[in-house]
């Protein structure tokens, strides 16, 4: 029977291998979470459903891109429409970068599918909200507590991926949350222009698919059950091996969204004004990206040593090849190759922080881990700001990035970082 270094049998085996379907079987069978009920370990059900569940997390950063114009409109004698205005959109994320960190805490305390059923149901009322709430300032409150309720979705979901697979399948599972996700931004920021040209207010009907997976997480997740005991202390993070991947997290979560946010600047330098035209290129960075994501689920057994500087090369040359585009076939070519480097990137990113985790730290760590990305996105526009006024111009910005990152590519190289 395969068993892993550590001697526990491989999540490859048959389950009639791994454990007996006796209800009294072990938590744990190595750091992989077992359903206290049977015994058995998650299949594809339960992470299928994860997965759906994380793409909820990208619903509040393109559903209503489409519509920022006409909320403006709709509030024009509101003060501060124009700063309010974009916060709908951005808020959320922001939110995340904050509190992922003590959502993670909570997680690791109190369990964590009481607190995704839970959330999955505040989201779709806070989600909602906009539908009637009458002024531009509670909206954005509204969209403040759909951050708080997507931290807690994003942490939850993750945690339990890796709770209840290991090794490259964990890895695999990985790229597959980052595949549905991209797939759905794409979807969603469709969906959202089309429910958009009835009302400005329609698109937030759409936060009520959280409640049909509330019902279906509620009946299919389980709770892995705690091997300390209830009030005691939780064991302190790792930070000397935590410390790393965070860090560098937080570099990949701003690398990764550069083509997202600057891909349609850099069109319009280059005379391209059509919106169709920057939608099907910027749809060309997002096949890329799910291709890499599918690759990575591949490439998975090889590591973080090997994924994420492959990774961050991948997304350096595409960057560095992006700024430099003089005509909008190259541009096409470095979007693609961008996106390619984007999806290996956050499954290696996150294989590499949880996996020196143990069951009762890894909500804490992967809120860690969420916090960095999403600090990361909204930092992200507000650097390449401030790199395109100090060296001149957005292509100069671009490469700079990018040279960043085949910096950050070699010395992660170097330091050569293991997943436990």
């Amino acid at each position: 029977m395969p068993v892993t270094e550590a001697g526990v049998p491989s999540t490859e085996t048959p389950v009639s291998e791994v454990v007996s379907p006796s209800p009294v079987a072990p938590p744990l069978a190595g750091e992989v979470a077992l359903d206290p009920a049977t015994g058995r370990p998650a299949g594809r059900t339960q992470a299928l459903v994860l997965v759906l569940a994380s793409c909820l997390g990208v619903l509040g950063a393109v559903l209503l891109a489409p519509v920022l114009p006409a909320i403006e409109d709709a509030f024009a004698g509101t003060a501060g429409v124009q700063v309010l205005t974009p916060v709908v959109l951005t808020a959320p994320a922001l939110v995340i970068g904050l509190t992922a960190p003590f959502v993670g805490r909570v997680v690791d305390r109190i369990g964590r599918k009481r607190l995704l059923v839970t959330a999955l149901v505040v989201y779709a009322l806070v989600g909602t909200a906009p539908l009637w709430l009458p002024s531009l300032p509670l909206i954005v409150a509204s969209r403040v507590l759909v951050g708080l309720t997507e931290a807690v979705i994003m942490t939850c979901c993750t945690t339990l991926l890796a709770d209840y697979f290991s090794g490259a399948e964990r890895a695999r599972w990985f790229g597959r949350q980052v595949v549905a996700t991209t797939v759905a931004a794409t979807l969603f920021f469709g969906i959202g222009g089309a429910l958009g040209a009835h009302s400005w207010r329609t698109p937030f009907w759409l936060y009520l698919v959280s409640l049909p997976l509330a019902v279906v997480a509620a009946r299919t997740i389980w709770q892995p059950a705690q091997r300390r005991s209830t009030g005691t202390a939780l064991p302190r993070l790792p930070w000397h091996r935590l410390a790393a991947p965070v860090g560098v997290s937080l570099l990949g979560g701003l690398v990764f969204y550069v083509l997202i946010v600057e891909l349609s600047f850099r069109l319009d330098e280059l005379g391209v004004t059509s919106t169709g035209a920057i939608g099907a290129i910027s749809a060309v960075g997002s096949l890329g990206t799910a291709v890499g994501a599918l690759a990575s689920s591949r490439l998975a057994a090889r590591g973080p040593a090997v994924n994420i500087p492959l990774a961050f090369a991948v997304s350096g040359l595409g960057l560095v090849g992006l700024g430099l585009a003089p005509t909008v076939p190259v541009v096409v070519v470095a979007a693609l190759v961008t996106g390619l480097g984007n999806g290996l990137l956050l499954p290696a990113l996150l294989s590499w922080a949880v996996g020196s985790l143990t069951f009762e730290q890894r909500g804490r760590g992967t809120g860690w881990w969420t916090a960095a990305v999403f600090l990361g996105q909204f930092i992200c526009p507000l650097v390449v700001l401030a790199l395109t006024d100090v060296i001149g111009g957005l292509g100069s910005a671009l490469v700079a990035v990018g040279v960043v990152a085949l910096a950050v590519a070699v010395a992660v190289r170097a330091r050569r970082p293991v997943a436990g």
